[in-house]
């Protein structure tokens, strides 16, 4: 499990950073003004909990502007802006609905995204969040710190991180403080905190619908427990959770919170259960342009970025449709479907989603190959517990997507039957000599392009 990176361009004209992890329904994460996509990722605390937040879905986090990956010079880092860009991300990503966790002020943002966009967000969990920013501390205090920013960012850091850990390991009070030195400028920062301690989001809090969830740590001390009383106070029906400890970041010392968090998000949901020998699997293969081809005519950052925004489309059409990636193969992605219907939904959905980046970014090479079969494969668990396909059904479907043009989905004649009646379109291709197999088959194309 790596994060998949990618960029975008605001609408203002900044450049934004952001990533997927894992693969399933979609949980948009929102750090504080000071997290780091790859600094996270790089240090043992933050990888175990994100790992364990992106079991069985996929997480997509991003940097804030002025931030980490993100443009380091900006100018506005207004609330507004915060909601801007994090719908930038999501019409991206293409999600259409998903859960949504916000952490400190990016709480703020997730509340009045959640409160703009009820049809969106199914669930809100919001950590130490600040939607009254008079609730953290007194409008001199943070002036006072803003100003210490500007003046010794040093000795800033140095305050802060002692704050997240106060009663130690000194050895994370010294990790925080490198963390802030090479994520953000002292300038930055000192927006960053007035904007925080300036804000006002109650109004949008009375308005979110979402299920919500609030966690804190009782000894917090850069958001004091009363900013998340308020917070419950204010969003109708959140129910507040109330830990042990005094760390100020959720993903040090941070396994209770996971599990809280994770429970709730799964409430009322039906597990999908892993593939069953006995079962009919409709399996699908993608493919694309050789990475190999493309490394050698685009370079090798290009072609990654064009292997990345496959893997994004992908894996969202898959949990749209509770698909099952069961392995990387390289150029492409090997997934089952429970229905042969959920199947040919994926499929068309990830053409339309490489149809419309291409539409979008007219230079990029991306082209998609997609085919599929449905049978009874041998299921084998491997030594990561995750379980793998194999057999001749298996097979026929890496030969049909083998046969296919860019753009194209081609299905075997079993696939077509699973499916009739559901009003997808098929042009008969004819019988087809595959390699490894002896007899010809009768492969059909699906028409996924919309009319007009």
């Amino acid at each position: 499990m790596e994060p998949q990176f990618r960029f975008l361009t605001t609408t203002d004209g900044v450049r934004i950073s952001y990533a997927t992890i894992g693969q399933g329904p979609p949980l948009v994460e929102l750090r504080p003004w000071a997290g780091y996509l790859e600094k996270d990722w790089e240090l043992p605390e933050g990888r175990a909990f994100l790992e364990g937040l992106a079991e069985g879905r996929m997480l997509v986090r991003f940097d804030r502007r002025g931030v980490g990956g993100s443009q380091r010079e900006v100018d506005d880092v207004s609330l507004n802006v915060h909601v801007a860009d994090l719908t930038a991300v999501i019409e991206a990503l293409q999600l259409q609905r998903f859960d949504l966790l916000g952490e400190e002020d990016g709480g703020t943002v997730a509340v009045a995204y959640a409160a703009q966009h009820p049809e969106r967000v199914s669930k809100l969990v919001l950590w130490a969040p600040i939607v009254f920013g008079e609730d953290v501390t007194t409008p001199e205090a943070a002036r006072s710190l803003a100003d210490l920013m500007r003046t010794s960012w040093s000795l800033a850091r140095r305050a802060i991180a002692d704050m997240a850990f106060p009663n130690g390991p000194i050895e994370w009070q010294h990790v925080l403080a490198d963390y802030l030195r090479q994520t953000v400028s002292r300038e930055v920062a000192a927006a960053y905190l007035e904007s925080t301690l300036a804000v006002d989001a109650r109004a949008f809090a009375a308005d979110v619908t979402a299920p919500t969830l609030i966690l804190h740590r009782q000894g917090h001390r850069n958001v004091p427990i009363r900013a998340s009383r308020g917070a419950a106070a204010a969003i109708p029906g959140a129910r507040l959770i109330i830990l042990e400890g005094d760390v100020g970041l959720i993903y040090f010392a941070g396994e209770p919170e996971l599990g809280h968090l994770k429970e709730f998000l799964d409430e009322g949901r039906q597990p999908r259960a892993a593939p069953s020998a006995a079962d009919v699997h409709t399996i699908l293969f993608t493919d694309m342009e050789s990475s190999t081809a493309l490394r050698q005519r685009q370079g090798d950052a290009k072609a990654q970025e064009l292997v990345r925004v496959h893997n994004v489309i992908v894996r969202e059409a898959l949990a749209a449709q509770e698909g099952r990636e069961i392995k990387h193969t390289g150029d492409g992605i090997m997934a089952s479907f429970a229905s042969a219907s959920q199947a040919l939904q994926s499929a068309i959905a990830i053409q339309r989603g490489v149809a419309a980046h291409v539409q979008e970014q007219p230079d990029a090479a991306l082209r998609v190959y997609i085919g599929m079969n449905a049978g009874e494969p041998i299921v084998e668990e491997g030594p990561d517990g995750r379980a793998d396909l194999f057999g001749t059904s298996v097979d026929l479907a890496k030969r049909i997507c083998d046969q296919c043009q860019p753009g194209e989905i081609l299905v075997s004649d079993v696939v077509r039957q699973l499916a009739a009646g559901k009003e997808f379109l098929f042009s008969d291709r004819g019988e087809t000599a595959l390699r490894g197999f002896e007899d010809p088959v009768r492969l059909y194309e699906v028409r996924w392009r919309e009319e007009g």
